[in-house]
């Protein structure tokens, strides 16, 4: 299998925590909010993983339609310093243990309370494909 996600963008979604954007579409209607995520290398013949935890629209159209992007931009007083956009798919996890964990280790990344947004639903979205940007 091609490794999706080259080192130096794993380098990148491993590093200083920064938003992203998620996008999703569903009847021609496109819809992008930030996000909280958490990057999970590839291990094996497994896909690299991204998960975020998330309700409302994105996870509406996230069960309609499971092909989505990320958007992900380091920048300094506005000034783009590098970008990554991922393609995958994404999947909604119902079991309640693993969102928990996932909740907790997508919280302790940017520094919130572990229990912060227990409310929100897991979605991990398998990487087909990354790129990026420097500037």
């Amino acid at each position: 299998m091609t490794q999706p996600v080259p080192a130096e963008v794993e380098a990148l979604l491993t590093g200083d925590p920064v938003a992203a954007h998620l996008a999703t579409c569903v009847d021609d209607r496109p819809h992008a909010a930030p996000v909280w995520f958490r990057y999970e290398p590839a291990e094996g013949d497994d896909r690299p993983v991204i998960e975020v935890m998330t309700t409302g629209r994105k996870l509406a159209n996230v069960r309609e339609n499971p092909r989505v992007a990320l958007s992900i931009q380091e920048s300094d007083a506005g000034h783009p310093e590098w970008t990554v956009t991922v393609r995958g798919t994404a999947t909604v996890v119902a079991d309640d243990a693993e969102t928990e964990r996932a909740n907790r280790r997508i919280n302790e990344r940017y520094g919130a309370d572990p229990d912060d947004w227990s409310d929100n639903t897991l979605v991990r979205v398998a990487v087909g494909s990354a790129s990026h940007r420097t500037y």
